[in-house]
């Protein structure tokens, strides 16, 4: 297999890098995102790049200057523009460092902001994750056991962000059992959310025209999943109950932006992206 392994200079995927590295079955490229929002992150590009020639992989990487103000989902949506460019490019899997804490912090966050069923099934996605059963302190000791090297991130202590508040109010509270039962509850949703997604498929076919009078008549939730998977996650909710509207009443022949990029083309009975 081939992996863009996606390596920030932290600890958690310098321990990963080195974990694939030493299990040797695999093909890796390390790829980087130099965000600039800190004003020595290049330092963390050049020691991400030095460990690569150490392992002697390939790197590849990206600085875009977005600025200390930036939000971290906009440095998120930059990140994972970054790697799927790079995974298109070698035909390969984006592999990252996600582990059990970062399931538990997200949900967490999740459930703050209000989520719905969704914000349980985090991280459900075709991005390879191989460390989410395992948890930080295991990281830890492997980076120790192992003298591995790692550059820290200053914004990890800072309290724009609400993962780091969270992180700090959550973490010390948790057992290691109730993470593990948290585990769990994620992977029950994520397999409901499998499911979900396999019955609207069945519902609105393959494409790449739908019915516009399904949509018309099937209940208002059913037909947001079935436009949710159309259209690839892409679009807010709101998004997609305006696309809803648009389906039932728009002329034929007629276009619509739904945002995100998507543009919807009627006909008279049906429509397509």
């Amino acid at each position: 297999m081939k992996y863009i392994v996606a390596v920030s200079g932290g600890i958690d995927s310098m321990v990963l890098l080195d974990m694939l590295v030493q299990e040797g079955s695999h093909e890796l490229i390390v790829a980087h995102f130099d965000h600039g929002i800190r004003v020595d992150s290049h330092k963390d590009a050049q020691f991400v790049q030095e460990a690569a020639e150490k392992y002697g992989l390939p790197f590849e990487k990206r600085r875009e200057a977005l600025g200390e103000k930036a939000s971290e989902a906009l440095a998120r949506e930059r990140r994972y523009a970054f790697l799927r460019s790079v995974a298109a490019k070698h035909q390969a899997k984006i592999i990252t460092a996600h582990h059990l804490d970062d399931v538990v912090e997200t949900v967490a966050i999740n459930i703050t902001r209000g989520t719905g069923w969704r914000g349980l099934a985090v991280m459900d996605t075709d991005i390879v994750r191989p460390l989410v059963d395992i948890e930080k302190s295991d990281l830890v000791k492997y980076a120790n056991s192992k003298a591995i090297q790692w550059r820290e991130d200053s914004t990890n202590s800072s309290n724009v962000y609400l993962r780091n508040v969270l992180r700090r109010r959550i973490g010390p509270a948790l057992e290691a059992q109730q993470k593990r039962e948290l585990r769990a509850l994620h992977a029950h949703q994520k397999a409901l959310k499998r499911a979900i997604v396999a019955e609207a498929r069945a519902l609105i076919g393959e494409g790449p025209w739908y019915s516009r009078y399904f949509f018309t008549h099937v209940q208002t939730p059913v037909a947001l999943e079935c436009l949710r998977e159309i259209t690839e996650g892409r679009l807010t909710r709101p998004q997609l109950v305006r696309l809803l509207h648009a389906i039932k009443v728009a002329k034929p022949q007629a276009t619509y932006e739904a945002g995100a990029g998507i543009r919807i083309h009627f006909s008279t009975r049906q429509f397509r992206l």
